[in-house]
């Protein structure tokens, strides 16, 4: 019996597949590389090339696999992008997680973990969001997210299967460097891309209604985040009853992007470079901090590592990739 992980090739996946082979399970990972990378998975992990839309290869891997719980993480994550290609992100992120689920169903899977967003809540009126804040997203991304959510939740219900929705802050940190993030859209890679080149790092907008102007976000470490998801399998493993649980991953510390940003420089030592400010991008939000106290009462789960770790780990592992 094994895990299925899709999008098990990208940074959050990678990690996910490592922590599960950590801990002695079986996976299998479905990914169509348009984000990830197969050389990030560890020796003998199975890989399977293809797309969330073809039931067919999907139903193949559940077969061959005996696939008996799924970690979804394969999506379209770029508020941006989601904001100028909306079709692509519906497509993709609810379309492709309901093709999924017809499959899992299908191969009568026992568990169903999405991994999903903080960007669910939009912009909240409150200094620390706990599950039960409103959701009002502010972007397609997160549109799709909540969405998926609802859909994974009934499909549950209707058919037995357990399921949990994990809503995970900004993720930053590699366990190694040839696992750390490769993307450019998110903070950090921004920040390093600008830094290597001589240049100063962007922030956009600094005129949010915040302490400092720019966007307050909460962070966790990829590994904090990989390990949040075996607790969630093991949550629902250890339930007499197929349950839904909608659960918040992050520390409830609130860092400005400024901060962040200005930290990056320090331990980078850049420290000759000054931020400089870009217009607001669409779809961010002023501030979104989560309560972790959820994750630790069903999960069993708290981050342990700092920001530091985060930084300083990824900036190793952009170096490893710049020198590659």
């Amino acid at each position: 019996m094994s895990f299925l992980i899709t999008g098990g090739a990208g940074y959050i996946g990678a990690h996910v597949v490592r922590a599960l082979v950590l801990a002695g399970e079986r996976a299998v990972v479905y990914d169509d590389l348009s984000a990830g990378d197969a050389t990030r998975l560890p020796e003998g992990v199975p890989f399977v090339q293809g797309s969330l839309l073809d039931r067919g290869v999907l139903d193949r891997v559940f077969a061959d696999h005996r696939v008996h719980t799924v970690i979804h993480l394969a999506a379209r994550t770029e508020v941006a992008e989601s904001v100028r290609q909306p079709l692509r992100c519906f497509r993709e992120n609810l379309y492709g997680l309901q093709i999924l689920l017809e499959a899992a169903r299908g191969a009568r899977v026992a568990r169903f973990v999405l991994s999903s967003s903080a960007a669910v809540y939009g912009s909240p009126y409150t200094d620390l969001v706990s599950e039960d804040t409103p959701c009002v997203p502010l972007s397609p991304f997160g549109e799709t997210k909540l969405a998926g959510e609802w859909l994974v939740r009934d499909v549950g219900r209707a058919y037995g299967i357990a399921t949990a929705s994990l809503r995970h802050v900004n993720v930053a940190g590699a366990a190694a460097p040839e696992l750390a993030d490769r993307g450019t859209a998110g903070l950090l890679p921004m920040t390093f891309d600008n830094l290597c080149a001589g240049q100063p790092p962007q922030i956009f907008g600094e005129d949010y209604p915040t302490p400092d102007g720019t966007c307050v976000r909460d962070w966790v470490h990829v590994e904090d985040l990989a390990e949040a998801h075996l607790a969630a399998v093991r949550a629902l493993a250890a339930r007499p009853e197929p349950a839904h649980l909608t659960v918040n991953i992050g520390r409830g510390r609130a860092v400005s992007v400024r901060t962040m940003v200005e930290r990056v420089i320090r331990l980078t030592g850049h420290t000759r470079l000054v931020p400089v400010t870009a217009p607001r991008r669409p779809g961010d939000p002023a501030h979104v901090v989560v309560s972790p106290d959820r994750a630790a009462d069903l999960l069993g789960w708290t981050a342990h590592r700092g920001l530091t770790d985060m930084i300083t780990s990824s900036w190793k592992g952009w170096l490893h990739h710049a020198a590659v």
